[in-house]
């Protein structure tokens, strides 16, 4: 049971249900045409529409984000398709097309990240702080079970969040806890059709594989389970570790994190490495909990663990930033650095990368030429022209520019995951 309702229960959700679930997790923008929407993302299968449809009964200012990811000859009619439905319900709607995805090698991963990375950015145009996203029970079960598979740490055992934090957005997925077949019922229920992706019977992707081996199993609700057990002790070590973070650590807006005289707990540790590194998931477990036996100067995810005045620094490894990027406004370097700067400063031939080694020392300020190395910063014509975090430029012209520390994932955590059990296997939540 989740929330009074059995969670792989085939009876459609009521749009009250679904209302008081959006209400733990808030707080929302006022619904008012005058305010930002709601976005959600809608593909067109009976999960998104589902979402769509009760979304429309909570609140009326939303935004439908339909992806063409033209990878099959008939996704453009599909996502035309689902915009007459989505206008069917009243709910406004856009496309966007992906034009340069070219099949091959981790096709889905590619297509998955190329359409987060579009939707986020109209979010942005449209002043969105929550994307709403259709995740359900079953692929909560199907996470956990290939997470399990791959030998997971308790982390990864919490499979996908209800809410997760990235820099531009609010992830929100309101039906981790409502099966897919009720989703499809829901519609059915009300009169509405959705598209059914082949791609969902091909038993050469492991997720297909798995769903069916859950189905066949009865063993969804055990996975499901969990995950919401893992994920609510999760939180807990979210924040004793956000806690620990406070204590010991200062965090510089050139992406390096003072550790301290003594290094952290591996978990600590891990959650630097993965802000400095600019990385999406932690490293390996068994290297962090290595690394801090050791108590040793060590390389690791693209990061550098060093001792500098008695204290220990994590820094960004140099020889693992990005390669060079040509310089716009809001461009993201290395994963984790913004660029802000008047478009006219960024004439043409202007590129981001590495400062590099071969500052001075008065330029450094005083910093390990180790760890200015790899600080973003601009170039002209294959000339080091301004390095921002040190106040320095060649000329007056590049002082308009400036860069922020934004990596894709908060230190601390931040997202909500599982479910508090109150008895049996019956769940409240998702945050109470």
């Amino acid at each position: 049971m989740f929330a009074h309702r059995p969670v792989f229960s085939d009876q459609p959700v009521s749009p009250e249900w679904f209302a008081a679930v959006l209400q733990s997790l808030g707080p929302w923008v006022e619904d008012s045409p005058g305010q930002a929407p709601v976005a959600l993302a809608v593909s067109g299968g009976g999960d998104s529409l589902a979402l769509a449809w009760l979304a429309r009964r909570w609140r009326r200012n939303l935004l439908a984000l339909v992806v063409d990811h033209g990878l099959r000859p008939e996704s453009a009619a599909e996502a035309q398709l689902t915009l007459e439905r989505l206008a069917h319900m009243d709910v406004p709607a856009r496309l966007i097309t992906l034009t340069d995805l070219a099949k091959g090698p981790a096709i889905a991963a590619r297509a998955r990240t190329a359409r987060y990375a579009r939707m986020v950015e109209a979010c942005q145009q449209a002043g969105c702080v929550d994307l709403l996203l259709g995740h359900q029970a079953d692929d909560q079960a199907e996470t956990a079970w290939m997470r399990s598979n791959a030998g997971s740490g308790p982390d990864g055992l919490a499979a996908m969040g209800w809410i997760s934090h990235t820099p531009d957005v609010r992830l929100v997925r309101p039906l981790l806890g409502v099966s897919r077949a009720a989703l499809r019922n829901t519609l059915r229920k009300a009169g509405q059709a959705w598209v059914d992706d082949p791609s969902n019977l091909d038993m050469k992707a492991e997720r297909v594989r798995v769903r069916f081996a859950l189905h066949e199993g009865g063993l969804s609700e055990q996975f499901w389970c969990l995950a919401m057990d893992a994920g609510w002790q999760r939180m807990e070590r979210d924040k004793a570790n956000a806690a620990s973070l406070a204590r010991t650590c200062a965090f510089y807006p050139q992406g390096w994190v003072g550790l301290g005289a003594a290094l952290p707990e591996p978990a600590v540790l891990s959650a630097v490495i993965r802000t400095v590194g600019g990385l999406r998931y932690p490293p390996a477990p068994a290297a962090v909990e290595r690394v801090c036996k050791k108590g040793e100067a060590a390389t690791l995810a693209g990061t550098r663990l060093v001792r500098w005045r008695d204290e220990w620094f994590l820094i960004r490894e140099q020889a693992g930033v990005a390669a060079p990027v040509a310089a716009s406004p809001g461009v993201v370097w290395d994963g984790r650095f913004v660029l802000h700067a008047p478009s006219a400063l960024l004439r043409c031939g202007v590129y981001v990368g590495a400062a590099g080694y071969g500052l001075p020392r008065k330029t450094r300020g005083g910093w390990p030429a180790l760890f200015c190395a790899g600080l973003p910063a601009l170039w002209w014509q294959g000339q080091l022209v301004c390095v921002p975090h040190l106040g320095w430029s060649l000329s007056a012209d590049w002082d308009g520019a400036f860069f922020d520390f934004r990596p894709p994932v908060p230190a601390t955590g931040m997202g909500v995951y599982g479910c508090k059990k109150v008895h049996n296997k019956d769940y409240v939540g998702p945050v109470g």
